[in-house]
């Protein structure tokens, strides 16, 4: 475990049809009735195990976090994948993901010859692999939230025989359910606001640690913004197809979406974290800047990805589907995961062979952290080397 090893790189393209209304990815990854999928296979220069850890973001690409690397240089075979929404989360279906993670299951079996794939879910890769397993194991789905038809029960999605959970949080959902900022009362003006609940003013009244009581209306409001959203968002869909012309879907914009109280009062959750920053840096502006989190969304996106009430991607509601093997890793000093989801959704996985370990100091990306980064990497090759996963 402890022996470096020379990498190589290559290049890995996935290809499977599907027919759909309208295209919702720019360029060719969506288009022409096929799905285009490509990442990047990281392994020893002479592979040496049959088991492959497989990573895929919803929206993101993951060969560049120091992980993956650091696990093949241990002698691990990675394949890093994108899904078709990569980069760009706007018009995300999580159904849709599934069947691309789905089509990278298969073609790390079938086409690159692994006997044993075994799910890594970094970040949003935790619930989007329980998500996954959890159909795979039990196919129920046959149309998205907004009702378009994606027959999970008809696409045999291949189990994965393990699941690692890494960093990991239970949903995007939950996420903006706790980060959205309250204070916005018109959706299409960020400034007209309920400045109550303003916790980067200032003269903010209410300061941390935050009162229980004020913290239950603060949550409570966020809840309703985002609920009111759905409203709107249902209400177009219905309108557009009450016209039943050619025009399918839109897009819009939500301002305000990074005002989770965590980020300011450590006694919320406490772990490690640093107070008054997150992953994207400063909240204050990172909460209506252009990266924050579902600034820009498609309707149908919005309900399946960000709707607390219509989001099936649940990683707590999907671990009690599962009896596949479980590796939980939590980092004690994560600045975007709240601290208590991996434990979650460990607790609700249904399987009896599941562990759980939390590295004390670790960031999410582990940042100049290659000491705290080994511990995961021995980790996993452990557990996985305990399952006769060579």
């Amino acid at each position: 475990m402890n022996t470096a090893h020379e990498l190589r790189h290559q290049w890995v393209h996935v290809s499977y049809a599907e027919v759909a209304k309208f295209t919702e990815t720019y360029g060719f990854v969506g288009s022409q009735g096929t799905i285009n999928l490509e990442g990047l296979l990281i392994e020893p220069s002479e592979r040496q195990r049959e088991t492959v850890y497989l990573l895929m973001h919803p929206s993101s690409t993951l060969q560049l976090l120091p992980l993956p690397s650091a696990l093949a240089r241990a002698g691990a075979s990675v394949l890093c994948m994108g899904s078709r929404y990569v980069k760009n989360d706007s018009p995300l279906i999580y159904e849709k993901v599934l069947m691309d993670l789905g089509a990278c299951v298969r073609h790390a079996k079938q086409t690159l010859g692994f006997k044993n794939v075994v799910l890594l879910g970094w970040s949003g890769g935790g619930s989007l692999s329980l998500f996954y397993q959890a159909q795979a194991l039990h196919p129920t789905i046959t149309e998205t939230p907004a009702g378009d038809p994606v027959d999970l029960r008809a696409a045999q999605l291949m189990p994965a025989d393990g699941l690692i959970l890494e960093a990991a949080h239970q949903s995007r959902a939950h996420c903006l359910r706790d980060w959205i900022d309250p204070t916005v009362i018109d959706e299409s003006d960020p400034d007209r606001r309920d400045t109550r609940f303003d916790i980067y003013a200032p003269d903010c009244p209410v300061q941390p640690p935050y009162p229980r009581d004020w913290l239950e209306q603060y949550r409570a409001a966020q809840l309703a913004r985002v609920r009111r959203i759905t409203a709107r968002v249902q209400e177009t869909l219905e309108l557009l197809k009450r016209r039943g012309t050619l025009e399918l879907e839109r897009g819009f914009v939500t301002h305000r979406t990074m005002a989770e109280p965590r980020f300011l009062d450590g006694s919320i959750d406490p772990n490690d974290r640093p107070i008054g920053r997150c992953y994207m840096g400063v909240p204050a502006t990172a909460n209506n800047g252009p990266v924050g989190l579902a600034r820009f969304s498609t309707l149908r996106s919005w309900l399946s990805q960000w709707s607390i009430d219509h989001s099936r991607a649940d990683g707590v509601s999907s671990a009690r589907l599962i009896n596949t093997p479980l590796l939980a890793i939590e980092h004690s000093a994560d600045d975007a995961v709240p601290q208590p989801d991996t434990g979650l959704m460990f607790e609700a996985c249904a399987s009896p062979d599941k562990t759980f370990h939390c590295i004390q100091g670790a960031t999410h990306y582990f940042q100049g952290q290659s000491e705290l980064m080994q511990k995961s990497v021995e980790l996993i090759l452990s557990w996985s080397e305990q399952r006769n996963w060579s």
